[in-house]
């Protein structure tokens, strides 16, 4: 800060005090206004002010974010706990059938699409350094339950599924986390740190189903709790590092209307519906890709089934800088089109029985993902600026918050996704005896979104704009 500008902590670890001379300019401080609350608040934040920025600003939400993105990566890594768990325990003997599987994999899912709209809400409700800390906490929970399902080979079915349940509350951590370091960063900066916010979070998935193959010690069902024991502490020192070092801004705050005019919003539902096509094949691949690994090539060594969720979430930073070069329609149209020959491409895995080839196509399928992930979230912000006039302020500043609502209402909707792609393989599974109906549905549904996309976005002049969606 400058120095007129003095930001010291009291001697309260929870307590944030901002101490100005009296000819100290007031935009330019971090802190609290007067008397500090208890709990970190800082009731002065603006991060477009470049004084408070430089002097300090940036520092405060970095730090927020390096603690956001361990939060997050560790709920994501609970949120698929039971991806990996759920074929160890097959093969460590229990009596889990296939369609009871499925639903262990996509029960996790389902719960956490539906925690991510009251998880976004929560950071106005209580501030994001606090939420944080609670959101982290829940973890321990279905942590507790594997270890348990785990050391009890005679735990019934119906308490196996509650407890997968639980882990729900990992997938509803991406949604309050994005939306409290969206409030810490300046829009020139918001789109890089959300990135690797985003990022952060989807690598949990790989990380737990790499790490936990190697922790299970072949047909011993006891040591499936080692990875829930080891994330435990690490669930704790997240807890703590966000009492310690994350803040609670006044400025975040719901904003209700935005949401209202988000959710009358035609392409808020279209964008849901790409965002379905994406992030839910995303999350849906990556719970399932273990099980049906296993159960089509029960020889594979199920240290490899971790690639899809890695380099899925790598290739989600790669669709964003694509979109920002040639339009996220395109490149969106793009990974449609991929994830479509890559569903072909495991049929006739399926049909030839080849491993090299089902798991080369679902490589395809998590790569085509990660970038349709990037590129629909690149669409958004076009889409709502829509046929509003740059010289319109107030009607930039509407189209902004009602973007952001859409983003919030999406990473709910499309995480329902998973579910439905795990509940169709499960159905044709059941009724079929084989996965080649789900994934021709998956193909059509593409096409779909292919259509859409190009029908409404990828026109030229599509929604009035010279710019490219």
């Amino acid at each position: 800060m400058s120095q007129d500008t003095r930001a010291t902590r009291a001697a309260a670890p929870d307590r944030l005090e901002v101490v100005t001379t009296p000819d100290a300019a007031p935009s330019g401080a971090v802190g609290t206004i007067d008397a500090p609350r208890r709990g970190r608040w800082v009731d002065r934040w603006n991060p477009e002010d470049h004084v408070q920025w430089e002097g300090g600003g940036r520092a405060v939400a970095r730090r927020n974010l390096w603690w956001s993105i361990a939060a997050e990566f560790l709920g994501f890594t609970v949120w698929q706990l039971w991806s990996i768990a759920t074929p160890v325990l097959i093969a460590a003997g229990y009596p889990i059938t296939v369609s009871q599987a499925l639903w262990l994999v996509s029960i996790p899912v389902l719960v956490g699409a539906t925690m991510r709209f009251p998880y976004s809400f929560a950071v106005a409700r209580f501030g994001g350094r606090n939420w944080t800390i609670v959101s982290a906490l829940l973890l321990v929970i279905p942590c507790l339950g594997l270890a348990h399902v785990a050391t009890n080979p005679g735990t019934p079915f119906w308490l196996m599924l509650t407890i997968a349940a639980t882990a729900g509350f990992g997938g509803g951590n991406f949604a309050s986390s994005m939306s409290n370091i969206s409030f810490f960063f300046p829009e020139k900066e918001k789109g890089a740190a959300l990135g690797l916010n985003a990022a952060g979070g989807n690598i949990g998935v790989a990380v737990i189903q790499f790490v936990t193959p190697f922790l299970v010690v072949a047909g011993v069902a006891a040591s499936t709790a080692r990875p829930a024991y080891i994330l435990i502490p690490l669930v704790l020192l997240a807890a703590l590092g966000a009492w310690r070092y994350m803040d609670n801004l006044s400025q975040a705050k719901a904003d209700g209307e935005a949401w209202k005019l988000a959710a009358r919003n035609r392409h808020t539902w279209l964008v849901s519906l790409f965002y379905i096509g994406t992030f839910g094949s995303f999350i849906g691949y990556a719970a399932a890709f273990p099980l049906l690994l296993k159960n089509q090539f029960p020889e594979v060594n199920l240290g490899i089934a971790f690639l899809g969720a890695l380099i899925g979430s790598l290739a989600r930073p790669w669709g964003g800088k694509l979109a920002d070069r040639v339009g996220g329609a395109r490149v969106s149209i793009a990974a449609f089109a991929v994830l479509a020959l890559g569903a072909v491409g495991a049929v006739m895995a399926l049909q030839v029985q080849s491993l090299p080839l089902f798991f080369g196509a679902f490589m395809v399928l998590f790569v085509a993902s990660g970038i349709g992930n990037g590129s629909t979230y690149r669409m958004i912000p076009a889409i709502f600026r829509g046929r509003t006039s740059t010289d319109d302020v107030d009607g930039m500043v509407r189209a902004k918050r009602t973007a952001s609502a859409c983003i919030g209402i999406s990473a709910g909707i499309g995480a329902y996704g998973g579910f439905l792609v795990n509940r169709g393989f499960a159905t044709s599974t059941a009724q079929f005896g084989s996965l080649q109906p789900a994934l021709w549905s998956f193909v059509a549904f593409y096409v779909l979104c292919i259509a859409v996309t190009g029908a409404v976005y990828a026109r030229k002049g599509a929604l009035g704009l010279s710019e490219r969606i």
